[in-house]
C-alpha cells in the first residue's frame, strides 16, 4: 500500500519516490540495503523480517524507479507508547542526500494511527555524522525541543567491539 508520493530533485533528474509500509517481501531487500550503508551495524535477517512484519505499522520503505531506495524500522516503545523508537535508517546511495529520512521518517509520523506519538527517540553512535545530522535536523524542521543523554555504554554490548550510543530524543513533536 502506497502511503504517499514525493518528487525530489536530485542532480540532473527528477525521481518520484513511493512510501509504503513494508512487507515481509522487502526483508531481504532491505539486508542489502543496510549491507550496503555503512556505517550502520547489519542485524540477522530475522531482524528485518520482524521489521517488516511484527512492526510494518511503524515502519516504512521507499521506492525508486522500481527498487528500494530506502528503509526505516521503527517501533513503540512498550512502557511508553507516545514514544517512538527508530531503531535503523538506510538510504540507498544514489538517494543519499535528498532528504529521504526526513520524508521516511514524516510518513510514519503523519500515519493516523500514531497520531498520539508525542516523542521520537534512536540511539546514534559518536561516529555516525549523517544520522546524528538527520535528527538534529529533523527536531530544527519541527521546531522541537531535542534532549541528548546516554543511551548505551560500549560495556552493554557483547563482544566489546562497540561504541557507545547516545539517545536522541525529539519532542514533544
Amino acid at each position: 500500500m502506497i502511503i504517499s508520493s514525493h518528487k525530489i530533485m536530485l542532480p540532473s533528474q527528477h525521481r518520484t519516490i513511493r512510501f509504503r509500509i513494508p512487507t515481509v517481501d522487502d526483508a531481504s531487500d532491505v539486508c542489502g540495503l543496510v549491507r550496503n550503508c555503512p556505517p550502520l551495524e547489519f542485524n540477522p535477517p530475522y531482524a528485518y523480517l520482524l521489521l517488516c512484519s511484527h512492526f510494518a505499522d511503524t515502519s516504512v520503505v521507499c521506492d525508486s524507479d522500481d527498487r528500494l531506495g530506502g528503509f526505516t524500522g521503527a517501533y513503540r516503545l512498550p512502557r511508553r507508547p507516545d514514544t517512538l523508537f527508530v531503531w535503523q535508517i538506510a538510504v540507498s546511495g544514489d538517494l543519499r542526500g535528498s532528504g529521504i529520512g526526513q520524508l521516511m521518517l514524516s510518513s510514519i509520523l503523519a500515519r493516523e494511527a500514531l497520531r498520539d506519538v508525542r516523542y521520537l527517540e534512536a540511539t546514534v553512535t559518536p561516529s555516525n555524522s549523517a544520522s546524528r545530522r538527520l535528527f538534529t535536523s529533523f527536531a530544527e524542521r519541527r521546531g522541537c525541543p531535542i534532549v541528548l543523554s546516554a543511551g548505551f555504554r560500549a560495556d552493554d554490548f557483547p563482544g566489546g567491539n562497540h561504541e557507545a550510543e547516545q539517545l536522541f530524543r525529539i519532542g514533544p513533536l
